[in-house]
């Protein structure tokens, strides 16, 4: 099995600039976990020992609120670190679960940490992930101010356009399979709230929703309608 993690890890891009010996190191202390959509990878408080990068797949990271419905902070994909937080020696500060059948590395946090002081690219990696989900959380930050629904929807499907987007015919499809209940998730809102946005961007020509999925028809003047431009 050292071979399968060996191999798992050194064709990770992330890893391309980290030293042959810390692959090496990285692939004693691996093992490689399967999750099928909806299941969890894990939960708010739950003390964690390993740090998860996900392998394929996406998971999605949330919080509950008091009426415990769901907060969708971040979906999470191919090499994206889930949980480098956990190298503060607490308990996890939030709910990860499988966004669609995911393959997650899994390491244990002790020894990562020993590989990550022999080895500073290594550090960068974790450094730059964290700068990354920061920097994502001051955007939505800035996006939870009181504007229309609709153009903080707009915002969100630009943003996940420019993620997970495919060029087609008609536009940029969002590679998700997105449903009004998980949109509504995304924003703390009401299924029925986020309906009515999508009909008012649907009715400005900016989105097609075909079945589970959603196609940005042109993605600047989707930018000029949540910028007010």
């Amino acid at each position: 099995m050292r071979e399968v993690y060996l191999e798992a890890i050194s064709n990770m891009k992330i890893f391309k600039n980290i030293a042959k010996s810390s692959i090496d190191d990285l692939a004693d202390i691996c093992e490689i976990k399967c999750y099928q959509k909806g299941r969890h990878i894990f939960r708010d408080k739950e003390v964690i020992k390993k740090i998860f990068i996900v392998s394929k797949g996406k998971v999605s990271l949330y919080k509950l609120n008091e009426s415990a419905q769901k907060k969708i902070i971040f979906i999470l994909g191919e090499e994206d670190i889930i949980n480098a937080v956990v190298l503060d020696d607490l308990p996890a500060s939030i709910n990860c679960e499988a966004f669609e059948n995911v393959e997650i590395l899994a390491f244990d946090k002790e020894k990562f940490q020993e590989v990550m002081a022999k080895d500073f690219e290594l550090t960068k990696i974790i450094m730059s992930s964290l700068t990354i989900k920061v920097r994502r959380l001051y955007r939505q930050l800035k996006n939870s101010t009181p504007i229309k629904v609709e153009k903080r929807v707009a915002a969100k499907l630009w943003k996940l356009s420019k993620d997970y987007g495919v060029k087609i015919e008609d536009g940029v499809l969002i590679d998700l399979k997105i449903s009004i209940t998980y949109l509504a998730d995304m924003f703390g809102a009401s299924r029925e709230t986020i309906s009515r946005a999508l009909k008012i961007l649907q009715e400005n020509e900016l989105i097609i929703i075909d079945r589970k999925k959603i196609i940005v028809k042109d993605r600047d003047k989707l930018s000029n309608y949540f910028k007010g431009l």
